[in-house]
């Protein structure tokens, strides 16, 4: 069953190793499939709040190793994509969608202006503030987003395993493609699934291209991630691959793995 809880009681963003000495901060958007019991579960069936669609299963668990392995900072989301997909500004359709893929969702049709200022203002504000104090704090920050995808949308088999992507600024993505093959075998393609025609960069653009820092997207095809091995196996790739495409581009005196 979908998790719920009062909205009162969900903190509304979830700083992990604060402290941590990397140049690299991670973020993970899509991190949670809590839905608060105010919004009644959006009138969504049980198995449709944890499918993929409320969240990106796997995800928050590579982050975590991630932010171990390089000793970064993560920033991580605390409720549903549906009840806010704090990968997306405010004005757009997506930030809190009628539907997800085949998933209609009842809870969001007809929201007021009040009621959608309402969960911008008590998730998506306090997540991005936190993800620009968190870099504002860091010399040259270098931001890295994580998520995950299914391996089936809309009835069609994806064959890509681990997408990079990237908006205007392409230089860490590059790097990363550059070294791809020294790390993993799997299928790795530049902007896929998804890219920035797809509306998905709005956090590498808010904190990434405006400020001119390295930014990156990692989506991982969530069925090489399904199990809490695969999930540290997945990190600890992931970590060397970042810092071989980090010092590729002079950054790496301030990233290593740690662990």
């Amino acid at each position: 069953m979908g998790q719920t809880t009062d909205h009162r009681a969900v903190e509304s963003v979830r700083e992990v190793n604060a402290s941590g000495a990397s140049s690299i901060v991670l973020v993970c958007e899509h991190a949670s499939h809590v839905i608060p019991e105010a919004y009644a579960g959006l009138g969504l069936a049980a198995d449709d709040r944890t499918s993929h669609a409320a969240w990106d299963p796997g995800a928050l668990a590579v982050a975590e190793h991630l932010s171990a392995r390089l000793d970064a900072v993560l920033v991580a989301g605390t409720v549903s994509r549906l009840v806010y997909d704090l990968n997306r500004p405010p004005e757009s359709p997506g930030a809190m969608p009628v539907q997800s893929e085949l998933i209609v969702v009842p809870g969001n049709r007809e929201l007021t202006d009040a009621e959608r200022a309402d969960r911008v203002a008590r998730y998506y504000t306090p997540f991005h503030d936190c993800i620009a104090r968190t870099m504002g704090r860091i010399a040259e920050p270098i931001l890295i987003t994580i998520h995950s995808f299914t391996p089936v949308f809309h009835g069609r088999q994806r064959s890509v395993e681990i997408g990079i992507l990237h908006d205007d600024d392409s230089r860490l993505a590059d790097a990363m493609l550059d070294c791809a093959a020294a790390h993993t075998e799997a299928r790795v393609v530049r902007n896929a699934p998804y890219g920035p025609q797809d509306g998905v960069t709005h956090s590498l653009q808010l904190h990434g291209l405006r400020p001119g820092h390295l930014n990156v997207m990692l989506e991982v095809r969530n069925d090489l991630i399904a199990t809490a091995e695969a999930q540290s196996r997945m990190a600890d790739m992931i970590a060397r691959w970042l810092a071989d495409a980090c010092a590729r581009l002079g950054r790496g005196g301030s990233v290593s793995c740690v662990a």
